[in-house]
């Protein structure tokens, strides 16, 4: 079975590359999964959805949390560059419920706050990458 060749990468550093089944993404037209031989595409990454890895063989998926980048497909490469990005297992859980809870109590303090809408949904996809569940 063809399989595809995936990366992903920050400014910071490369998260993780190596082949897959699957790649499934939010963008800002919605959600986009790839499987070999798709047609080339690049979308924008929305800021924090989460990027799912499906590697198949019996290996666990890939999850991670994605805030903003772009995502590109041509010949059965898929290349993540993303803004930021964190893998699930790299979650600090705590942390990124502590920071939701902090960006939640700023909004209901003030509506506009548009930072803290940033830190809620960054907050939320990475517990979401971590498998926590989110409301």
């Amino acid at each position: 079975m063809a399989k595809l060749r995936v990366g992903v990468v920050s400014p910071e550093r490369e998260i993780w590359s190596g082949e897959a089944d699957m790649v499934i993404a939010k963008t800002i037209d919605g959600e986009i999964g790839i499987m070999p031989k798709h047609a080339p595409v690049l979308g924008v990454l929305v800021e924090g959805g989460v990027l799912t890895v499906k590697r198949g063989g019996g290996e666990t998926d890939l999850v991670a949390a994605v805030h903003g980048g772009f995502l590109s497909v041509a010949d059965d490469e898929v290349s993540i560059l993303a803004e930021l990005a964190e893998l699930g297992s790299e979650v600090d859980v705590a942390a990124a419920k502590d920071a939701l809870a902090r960006a939640q109590a700023s909004i209901e303090a003030n509506q506009e706050d548009a930072d803290a809408a940033v830190e809620a949904k960054r907050a939320r996809a990475r517990l979401r990458a971590a498998g926590e569940e989110v409301g």
